[in-house]
């Protein structure tokens, strides 16, 4: 599973929205972006940690959890675009260490975070479990991998209409926010279609990690997810 021969098609897109993709990203998770990042991170990132932000864009993911913990982090932004990994002074009034590439080949050693971040990422992965391993690869022993995506909800009422809304609604919201770029957010739906349902997506994460924290919103269209490795 994963996007395979469609990654292309959807980085050059994610390219294009640069300029408009946190506006239009908070729109259309219907203004719940933050409070999920929040959920997913309180209380799994400690002062001191050394986090990996993995498909990082501009390091939301990694401003919350240092946020949280008062500043007390070693922040790693790992991105496949070096124009998202140069726009990271919108989030941050530091330096922060980055490096390009992709979830599959990541260039960390082995152990070496106490915790891996991915939002609205893990989905764009080429194979998702490839990117499933490295992810472990990289945690130490006690580490953990904290998700938010997308949800696919298993069961097919909820699923019809977070597909209902990906399809029809989205991109109108999209629009709005975004004007012509924000139609490019159209692109999302595809990865949705190739993205696994969520005990799927569960089930192979515990391929690798001991245990799984699994909580959903928006009728499953929405999940926080902790690997622990």
């Amino acid at each position: 599973m994963g996007l395979g021969s469609y990654w292309g098609e959807v980085i050059d897109v994610l390219r294009e929205i640069i300029p408009v993709y946190d506006k239009v990203n908070s729109f259309i998770s219907l203004g719940k972006d933050v409070e999920h990042r929040n959920r997913a991170i309180k209380g799994r990132v400690k002062k001191g940690d050394k986090i990996l932000d993995a498909g990082s864009g501009f390091g939301n993911m990694s401003k919350t959890a240092a946020k949280i913990v008062d500043n007390d982090l070693k922040i790693i932004l790992y991105d496949p675009l070096v124009p998202m990994l140069k726009n990271t002074d919108r989030l941050f009034d530091r330096k922060i260490d980055s490096a390009c590439g992709v979830f599959e080949h990541v260039p960390f050693q082995d152990k070496e975070f106490d915790a891996v971040l991915s939002g609205y990422s893990l989905r764009d992965a080429i194979s998702l479990k490839t990117a499933i391993s490295e992810m472990h690869r990289v945690l130490k022993e006690d580490g953990k991998w904290v998700i938010v995506d997308l949800g696919k909800p298993d069961e097919p009422f909820f699923r019809f209409g977070v597909t209902f809304y990906l399809r029809m609604i989205l991109p109108v919201i999209a629009l709005i926010a975004g004007g012509r770029l924000g139609l490019k957010f159209g692109t999302l739906y595809g990865t949705y279609k190739l993205w696994p349902q969520n005990k799927k997506l569960e089930s192979m994460l515990l391929e690798k990690f001991s245990r799984v924290e699994f909580e959903k919103d928006l009728m499953g269209g929405a999940i926080m997810v902790a690997a622990y490795k």
